[in-house]
């Protein structure tokens, strides 16, 4: 979930709907300026006893934020305590629970953004062994229950914690047991945005299934392979979903508003609080009738703040995000955005997707996502097969979209390496979770404790 940034320049009043829309059309970029934007979360665990460590104990969650200004990050702070560190590799940040995340920067090509990945993945765990702390690569902790677990000072998250239980069963187990991999991409325009959102969301189930990697709730399996996937379920209908108003006719900026304003709100900032507005509507808000802040109108930040709390399989802000992974090791954090970039980012390939999806229908895809959870690829596809037929023809368009943007590292390699864990992923016939399986009822001897040396970064 975003970090709030806070700069002295002061955000526009919003006095017209026009200037919702344009926030959408001020992303639009031209093709060489595209750039791939990354985002992966981590559990953080003590390595002496495998608990969650708290925000302020000892060698905890705070002092590992601090610990990384030895590499130049410098300290976020919110009500007095240290809740992010911002860099030139991007930001790092809490999830509810002390995962990990590192946001990454806006960068040109894949080589770079595995070198960020790589950076970052070694300064943790250095800090990380003077504090005796580990790092889990999943999409769930696959033991802790949700009392086990911390909550990090983060004014937003306080007012979520409270807010998800009246909308939801699973919303608690969303913010403080799970972790994810994103990866934010740009457009050159509406037309444009309009065919990379419809090609994300169709596809966003095959990108589920290639990297589930949560079969395991409290220490037993669950039934699911991407129990992260299943828990977007029933956390909150009215900002969840695969929006089949994208695939209507007429869909672009204006239709994305109208649906982020029916979106309720969680909260407001200001003057360095967040004030809770959990239920109440931005529509209100636009008419200066918002109750907690009553004849005030909202500024470009409060939309931009409004905007993050939307949870959709692909969401759009001034770039677009693609959010169906989860957790997983060093190599499946430089897959996901090959996967996006060989499919989005070269036109060829956008177009090979997208003849590949365009005859699905709503129900056949609203099927799909609610069985990838439990089936991953071999959740049926719309019109009849499974994602297991389709899974190497996408990776085929990907990986000729990464080939035609032909951008080397010093080696003269190209970007497609990036795909081969999924490429190993549908020679195997195994996604990542059924893997764990494996070995759960294997060599683990029906224990998950092994998992915090086998799939530690």
């Amino acid at each position: 979930m975003s970090t709030k940034t806070v700069t002295e320049q002061k955000s526009a009043v919003i006095e017209h709907r026009d200037q919702l829309i344009a926030s959408f059309a001020k992303g639009e970029k031209p093709k060489d300026r595209w750039r791939i934007g990354t985002e992966h979360e981590k559990f953080v665990y003590k390595t002496d006893d495998h608990r969650a460590p708290s925000y302020d104990e000892p060698g905890g969650i705070r002092d590992l934020l601090m610990a990384l200004t030895e590499f130049g990050w410098s300290p976020v702070i919110e009500g007095g305590n240290v809740i992010a560190m911002s860099g030139s590799d991007g930001s790092i940040s809490l999830e509810p629970a002390g995962q990990f995340e590192l946001s990454g920067a806006p960068l040109d090509n894949l080589h770079q953004t595995c070198a960020e990945t790589g950076r970052h993945l070694e300064q943790v765990l250095k800090v990380g062994e003077k504090l005796g702390i580990g790092f889990l690569g999943l999409g769930m902790w696959p033991d802790k229950t949700r009392a086990e677990l911390p909550i990090m000072p983060k004014g937003r998250y306080a007012i979520m914690l409270r807010h998800m239980p009246r909308v939801g069963s699973m919303g608690l187990d969303m913010m403080l047991r799970t972790c994810t991999i994103q990866v934010n991409l740009d457009y050159s325009s509406e037309a444009d945005m309009v065919k990379k959102f419809r090609v994300g969301l169709a596809l966003q189930p095959l990108a589920t299934a290639l990297f589930a990697n949560s079969p395991f709730t409290e220490g037993k399996p669950n039934g699911m392979l991407s129990y992260r996937s299943h828990i977007w379920s029933d956390t909150d209908p009215a900002r969840t979903g695969m929006l089949p108003f994208v695939f209507e006719e007429g869909f672009g900026y204006e239709r994305y508003a109208d649906y982020a304003l029916d979106v309720p709100m969680y909260f407001v900032y200001r003057d360095g609080k967040y004030i809770d507005a959990a239920g109440l509507s931005f529509r209100d808000f636009l008419r200066g009738e918002l109750s907690v802040l009553p004849g005030e109108l909202p500024t470009i930040d409060d939309w931009n703040d409004h905007l993050s709390t939307a949870f959709p399989e692909v969401r759009l802000k001034s770039f677009l995000e693609m959010r169906g992974a989860d957790g997983g090791p060093w190599n499946r954090i430089c897959a996901l955005p090959a996967f996006w970039v060989g499919l989005l980012y070269d036109q060829g390939a956008l177009d090979a997707a997208w003849d590949l999806v365009k005859g699905w229908d709503m129900d056949g895809r609203e099927t799909l996502r609610s069985s990838v959870p439990r089936l991953a690829l071999d959740a049926p596809l719309p019109g009849g097969g499974t994602l297991r037929d389709i899974a190497g023809e996408v990776l085929d368009i990907a990986h000729a979209g990464l080939a035609a943007r032909a951008r080397l590292d010093a080696g003269g390699s190209n970007e497609t390496g990036f795909l081969d864990p999924l490429r190993e992923i549908v020679r195997s016939g195994k996604v990542p979770a059924q893997a764990l399986l494996d070995r759960y009822h294997g060599a683990w001897g029906e224990s998950v404790a092994p998992i915090y040396d086998e799939m530690r970064f």
